[in-house]
């Protein structure tokens, strides 16, 4: 099957490299941009000169019907996308208290419904042909908050609670024969209540988490090993 890539935000950076690397392995390549068609241009002629099928298209990823036309365009010119590398992102250095509405759902537009439209679209042949690849690229900020981003300064603590299966009514819906295998597989034997999630929350509230923060903690009873 033919090898075909998406690489969206790649007319510079991370991306025009994953292009560069793509391409000399033998991929077809699509590189996106939004606004850089100019560098964007740039590599496709650079790839296009040793001998690489390369194409670009102008799309912002948070726009579905423009992705949808991207996607077209591209099985149009090689075929089925059997890569897509969700590479686009934004962000800015400011403080949280700063960041406007506006540029906040821009950010989750980009980072994350990008990543979800792309996906959606690319999918199908994928399913179709039980073969390919998706490989979403994220941050070691979204592990770690930057130093600017962090509260503990100004004694704030954040922290999270990452709960198993709990059960409300939302997990109801899956039925007892489900509900019951997923209690095996807790290692407690049992799921969890709301209230165990109750007095995870507390506990981080008190003095008692005094010096806890930027952590996340698990409460799953023990399903994630």
């Amino acid at each position: 099957m033919k090898k075909v890539a998406l690489i969206t935000g790649s007319s510079r950076g991370i991306g025009r490299s994953c292009a560069v690397s793509l391409a000399r392995r033998g991929y077809a390549v699509c590189i996106n941009y939004i606004e850089r068609r100019d560098k964007a241009e740039e590599l496709r002629d650079e790839l296009l000169a040793e001998g690489h099928e390369t194409m670009c298209f102008g799309a912002d990823v948070a726009d579905r019907a423009a992705v949808h036309e991207m996607v077209g365009a591209v099985k149009a010119r090689f075929g089925d996308i059997t890569l897509l590398v969700n590479n686009a992102g934004i962000a800015r250095q400011s403080l949280f208290q700063d960041i406007s509405e506006e540029y906040w759902r821009r950010i989750f537009d980009v980072n994350v419904n990008g990543a979800f439209n792309t996906i959606q679209e690319v999918l199908p042949s994928m399913l179709h042909e039980h073969s390919g690849c998706i490989v979403n690229v994220s941050s070691i900020w979204g592990m770690h908050g930057a130093s600017c981003e962090e509260l503990a300064p100004t004694h704030i603590r954040v922290n999270c609670v990452a709960p198993g299966v709990i059960n409300t009514d939302m997990v109801q819906v899956l039925g007892d024969e489900t509900l019951d295998m997923l209690a095996e597989d807790t290692p407690l034997g049992r799921l969890g209540r709301p209230e165990d999630i109750a007095e995870a929350v507390a506990f981080l509230a008190s003095d008692s988490a005094s010096f806890i923060t930027g952590q996340i903690l698990c409460a799953d009873g023990g399903f994630i090993k």
